[in-house]
């Protein structure tokens, strides 16, 4: 695939790119710190707020990690009322984790700084230039979901 512009423009959003993400592992670090939580713990949280309900199978598999790693995420989360665990209504054999709603205001009030600031940035831009921008962030995602799933299987 040829370059359509400038190296320059290339390695600058590369670099942002790169601030993003550790940016966000610093933010999610802060926001666990205050709810006595785990890194991983909030991002298994969100995964489940955003994809579940789930099976535990299913979330070790969208989030990388083994099953077994995942029972003790769980074990954690279910203690602090994040979420709970419930029959699978499709399989009574099987369970499925959901959040539990009520919860969701502790976290969503630290990041509502956050979420007012990426407010303020959205109002700069209109909605053409909002769509490019989403599709950018959601192959940037995919991108970083097949590299994710490559690495697994050199593991395996």
């Amino acid at each position: 695939m040829k370059c359509q512009y400038d190296l320059a423009v290339f390695l600058n959003v590369d670099r942002v790119n790169r601030t993003v993400d550790a940016n966000s592992f610093s933010s999610i670090h802060q926001i666990g710190a205050n709810l006595d939580l785990r890194d991983v713990d909030i991002d298994c949280l969100d995964l489940i707020d955003r994809e579940g309900p789930l099976s535990p199978s299913k979330l070790a598999l969208l989030a990388g990690l083994h099953p077994a790693t995942i029972t003790g995420i769980l074990d954690r989360l279910e203690r602090g009322g994040w979420i709970a665990r419930e029959r699978d209504p499709a399989d009574r054999r099987a369970v499925l984790v959901r959040t539990r709603r009520e919860r969701l205001p502790d976290l969503l009030r630290l990041y509502a700084g956050m979420n007012r600031s990426m407010n303020q940035i959205y109002a700069g831009y209109n909605e053409s230039e909002l769509k490019a921008i989403a599709d950018f962030l959601q192959r940037t995602v995919k991108a970083g979901r097949n590299a994710t799933d490559e690495l697994s299987a050199l593991g395996e």
